[in-house]
């Protein structure tokens, strides 16, 4: 982390010009979050809530943070052309329109492990609270009432506790319970019953799990699927006088008929923090007293705030210096450590190489990987070299985030193949190959010279070549059999050409007797110059690559 003096410039004004990137802050955040960003930005602030003043904000922002009352939507990011990337300090997202932000090309970013302990440690709380009944018994005592025998409660000890969701919350409040001698049992489609049976959990079915549990605890995400999970049919199947907590997202406890339950007596007791609809101050459910309730205090601690608030802000700080952030909401790019970071770059740069020799993009791109790098997890070189193929061919941006979708709008697909250690000509080889109209192939191919080095070009077209892949670059492909060097550098005027880095192409391939010329100049090569090369050595197909473009 930063230093507290190198904290970010703060600037109340909403969208003056810049040098450093902006960093728009619509809610109150830990002040570890503005020193996380460092002092390479600008932070200005607005109230989130002020739907005037965020829209009139956003144009002048790289960035935005928010927490979870300001509402990035279309229209907000639609306002923010600028934009990079939406921090959300936490860990649901669901007031930013996600597939608005992919679109854009903007990456959303979260903290998703930030609040883990507080809300675990909150649900142990809750559990405790509607066990003792101890929220009521406080609130009669303070109203003059002694009332002991009125909220006698049970113990946890000996129960058995149902846990719905074994992610990380679940396996944390797990954790803990066992200090409580509870008997556990848990319902996740998605984790192994191995795995579970190592933390002292038995995995079920939900039936088995509603029938046998005395205390029920929900820790999944609210999608599609989960809504309304716990509803009619479930509350009915639950052992008579469960009693039941809610720390995760409202409206996967159906809170219509949970009223019901209770009322019945079905339910003996229900401890919520989260509701289907928020704020909420008036539900049927706070006129029960066997109901606990508080304002979705999950994440409500010190130090979850400051952990979430960091963690995001190093997040924007990663994508504002150029960088991608794998573990981003809607970027799917697998595991990405710092050993496949230079291949990221490399590989872009190929797609990009790539677009340019075949004259455009069309049908499927396959990326190939060989040697040691198929050890790591490469699903990631598939995206870049995805990215950099279309940043050849579309007009605005292309992200991590967008690449996906425009590929799509252009019928373009992808497909990652991986061969096997010591199966590459060098240590670890990444080519990129796509089929031009006329059923030719049209590949690249690409190293690293070792580590911490640049990337080096090793093949283009079926040719061999050793080529450093930086800057600017054009490649030939004309008859063999007489010099083309000079040809070519006098038809460049003076562009300054490294005659170390001229390489001819040896053919790999069949390719006639055709041979390829690949340079680097000084600086980016005009069409213009380009098709007075070719024709000067009566080329046959002729393109330029600048790393900048």
């Amino acid at each position: 982390m930063d230093k507290p003096t190198q904290t970010s410039t703060e600037s109340t004004q909403s969208a003056e010009p810049t040098d450093k990137p902006v960093v728009l802050i619509t809610e109150e955040l830990s002040p570890a979050a503005v020193i996380a960003l460092g002092p390479d930005v600008e932070v200005r602030r607005c109230a989130g809530t002020d739907r005037a003043a965020l829209l009139e904000a956003l144009p002048g922002a790289d960035a935005v943070l928010v927490r979870s009352a300001t509402r990035i939507d279309a229209e907000a990011i639609a306002a923010g052309s600028r934009l990079k990337v939406v921090g959300r300090a936490g860990v649901g997202v669901d007031n930013v329109d996600v597939p608005a932000a992919t679109r854009a090309g903007v990456m959303v970013v979260n903290a998703p492990t930030a609040n883990v302990v507080s809300a675990a440690e909150l649900t142990v709380g809750l559990l405790l609270a509607v066990a003792r009944n101890i929220p009521q018994a406080g609130a009669a005592l303070r109203e003059g009432h002694w009332q002991r025998s009125r909220f006698t409660g049970v113990e946890l000890s000996g129960k058995t506790l149902g846990i719905i969701g074994l992610g990380r919350i679940g396996s944390l409040v797990a954790q803990r319970m066992r200090g409580f001698d509870m008997r556990l049992l848990a319902y996740d489609p998605y984790v192994r019953a191995g795995n579970a049976s190592q933390a002292g959990v038995r995995m079920t079915g939900l039936d088995e799990l509603l029938a046998e549990s005395d205390f029920l605890t929900v820790h999944l995400p609210r999608t599609a699927e989960t809504t309304g999970l716990i509803g009619f049919d479930a509350l009915q199947r639950v052992k008579p006088g469960v009693r039941l907590v809610n720390a995760a997202r409202g409206g996967i406890v159906d809170e219509t008929e949970l009223y019901a339950a209770l009322k019945e007596g079905r339910v003996a007791g229900a401890a919520l923090d989260v509701f289907a609809t928020e704020p909420c101050t008036d539900s049927p459910l706070f006129e029960l007293d066997n109901v606990v309730a508080t304002p979705h205090l999950g994440a409500g601690t010190i130090e979850a705030q400051a952990r979430a608030g960091v963690a995001v802000a190093e997040s924007v700080r990663q994508v504002l210096a150029g960088r991608c952030v794998p573990e981003a909401v809607n970027v799917h790019m697998g595991t990405v450590d710092g050993e496949l970071a230079p291949w990221l770059a490399l590989t872009e740069q190929l797609g990009r190489l790539l677009t340019a020799a075949a004259a455009g993009l069309r049908g499927k791109l396959l990326v190939k990987v060989a040697g040691e790098i198929t050890g790591q997890d490469t699903t990631a070189l598939e995206l870049a070299a995805l990215k950099g193929a279309l940043s050849g061919v579309v007009q605005g941006d292309v992200s991590y985030v967008n690449a996906p979708l425009l590929a799509q709008e252009r019928g373009v697909g992808s497909e990652l193949l991986s061969a096997h250690a010591g199966a590459a000509p060098h240590h670890s080889l990444v080519t990129v190959s796509g089929a031009l109209p006329s059923g030719e192939v049209v590949s690249v191919s690409g190293t690293l010279a070792g580590r911490g080095a640049g990337g080096r070009l090793v093949e283009v077209c079926g040719f061999e070549v050793d080529l450093a892949l930086a800057g600017s670059m054009a490649f030939f492909r004309a008859p063999g059999g007489r010099s083309l060097v000079g040809a070519v550098g006098a038809a460049l005027g003076g562009t300054p050409i490294d005659a170390l880095q001229i390489a001819h192409g040896a053919p790999v391939a069949n390719t006639g007797n055709e041979v390829l010329l690949a340079l680097n100049v000084g600086r980016p090569v005009t069409r213009e110059l380009l098709d007075e090369a070719a024709l000067s050595i009566d080329a046959t197909h002729s393109w330029s690559l600048d790393e900048t473009a």
